[in-house]
């Protein structure tokens, strides 16, 4: 590389770099860069900008060296950057392809125009440095409550000022009916970290469960210490919240400690949240019991699971109706976000009259199919049968036992309920060859999925193993009502369908089955 440098010193270069520096508490070298840069653009502007031309700042005495730079090729595609091997060696009989000739330029005495684009250059690069900085500072941070000042509200969005960088709290993340003005101190959860467009942006929260699971770490020892653990959150912020806590110390009530004394504790976290009632309840391992805890301050006098569905009915008396479902659904919906569980609310009255029709519509389903009496179907009801399998493929003793009928009885009753499951089955089969389902669906091994709910899918257009494969979680549910079928039970059944589309010993990616195939 031939090169000779032209340049005279300037000691400025280095105070200024070192004052941005340290007032945007960046790395020196990097406005160093950025200054090059600046000086190379001016000098492109008036060398032509096609050239290679190229500046450096010696970082000890700040001189500018200015240059042209001409790469060595076998081929010439450029001739303002390129040159040739023969042409170089007369000059430079010493460089190689690939080597650069170097021509040195005079130092560039800056014009207005130029000062000012260099200007800019260097307030980009210099803020570009900066928000790479913030994003490596806080992109770690995330759920950690931060404290800041208001530095301006724009379109009722919150600019936060966080001391070393600027937050965002967007109108959705602040609490309703809640107002910031310039220099008001306000206190959020860091939500996100990302890097967008315009740069990196923090995004802040006041709305999150998380920012209350945060509030409580800080009021409660126990919780900072682990004592007690916060395991769900469920808000309505502004208005109410449930958080259900469990004390890994059995002589510590998780409730009283996080109330406080006279309830200091769970008052200050009721300020900092603009007065939103909280509703603090023991988690509980038993889904029932948690639910129950969860509908406080509404009593619940019975509870009943359904965990194929994903669902809990609750049956509550009849003048707790409207304190259980809470003002506009609030305290149901607080109550299934907190436990995770569908709740259906019942009053007594509502109960036993569904309770009644169950009840009759089973008994006819016995009278249709056994072709027994109507009291003989109540009574196998009454002793918990639910279905002509059950009543198929019991042992005979337990069909016997029933008071008022003998084995001689009980031997017809399952030969009549194997009889009628025979020809269902022949019904299906028919009605499978009919809408000519391919075999490889009816021959899937699939838990979860019988021949009565392929038929209904083949009635629906789903007649292979690949078109249910290509179906998402909530189509499949959709297709199969009003039976019974979870969201998660409908993914399984999808992504076992799916298992032939990858070579043996890989799976697909789970996640991919809810939102869609």
């Amino acid at each position: 590389m031939a090169t000779q440098s032209i340049g005279m010193a300037r000691p400025e270069l280095i105070q200024v770099a070192d004052t941005v520096a340290r007032d945007k508490n960046i790395d020196r070298e990097e406005v160093f860069i950025a200054m090059e840069q600046a000086i190379q653009k001016a000098g492109r502007s008036k060398y032509g900008h096609e050239k290679d031309i190229r500046a450096t700042i010696d970082r000890k005495t700040g001189e500018i060296r200015l240059a042209r730079y001409i790469t060595i090729v076998e081929t010439v595609e450029d001739e303002n950057t390129q040159t040739t091997l023969d042409k170089a060696k007369k000059k430079h009989p010493e460089l190689n392809i690939g080597d650069s000739i170097v021509d040195p330029l005079p130092p560039i005495d800056f014009g207005r125009i130029a000062a000012q684009t260099a200007k800019q250059v260097i307030v980009q690069k210099v803020r570009d440095s900066e928000r790479a900085r913030q994003y490596a500072e806080y992109k770690d941070r995330v759920s950690e409550v931060v404290n800041g000042l208001v530095k301006r509200v724009e379109f009722g969005n919150v600019v936060v000022d966080l001391g070393r960088a600027e937050g965002m709290l967007r109108r959705d993340d602040l609490i309703p009916r809640e107002h910031f003005k310039n220099g008001d101190r306000v206190r959020a959860l860091i939500n996100a970290v990302r890097q967008e467009p315009r740069g990196p942006q923090i995004f802040l929260s006041r709305t999150a469960p998380d920012f209350m699971k945060a509030l409580f770490t800080q009021e409660v020892p126990e919780i900072y210490d682990g004592i007690i653990e916060i395991r769900s959150v469920a808000r309505d912020p502004g208005s109410r919240a449930k958080i259900a806590v469990i004390s890994n110390d059995s002589s510590i009530d998780p409730v009283g400690a996080c109330v406080g004394m006279r309830g200091s504790r769970v008052q200050a976290v009721v300020a900092e949240l603009q007065g939103e009632k909280i509703d603090i309840i023991n988690w509980s391992e038993d889904p029932a019991t948690f639910v129950v805890n969860a509908l406080a301050p509404a009593e619940v006098s019975k509870v009943v699971l359904d965990e194929d569905a994903g669902r809990i009915e609750v049956v509550v008396p009849d003048d707790q109706l409207s304190l259980a479902i809470g003002r506009r659904g609030q305290n149901v919906r607080l109550a299934s976000q907190l436990t995770g569980w569908s709740i259906d609310i019942l009053t007594e009255a509502e109960e036993s009259e569904r309770r009644q029709q169950e009840f009759t519509v089973r008994s006819q389903l016995f009278i249709d199919a056994l072709d027994v009496d109507d009291v003989l179907a109540r009574l196998l009801v009454t002793e918990g049968f639910t279905s002509v399998e059950e009543v198929a493929f019991v042992p005979l003793e337990d069909i016997a036992e029933i008071e008022g009928l003998d084995e001689e009885v009980a031997n017809e009753l399952k030969s009549r309920a194997q009889a009628f499951i025979e020809e269902e089955n022949k019904k299906t089969e028919s009605r499978l060859k009919e809408l000519k389902v391919a075999d490889d669906l009816t021959g899937a091994d699939i838990e979860g999925l019988d021949m009565k709910k392929i038929v209904a899918l083949a009635e629906k257009g789903v007649k292979s193993l690949d078109d249910l494969a290509d179906l998402a979680g909530d189509e499949l549910v959709e297709m199969l009502a009003p039976s019974p079928m979870t969201l998660e039970t409908a993914n399984k059944i999808i992504m076992a369908a799916r298992a032939h589309w990858f070579p043996e010993g890989e799976t697909s990616d789970a996640s991919a089955a809810p939102g869609g195939a």
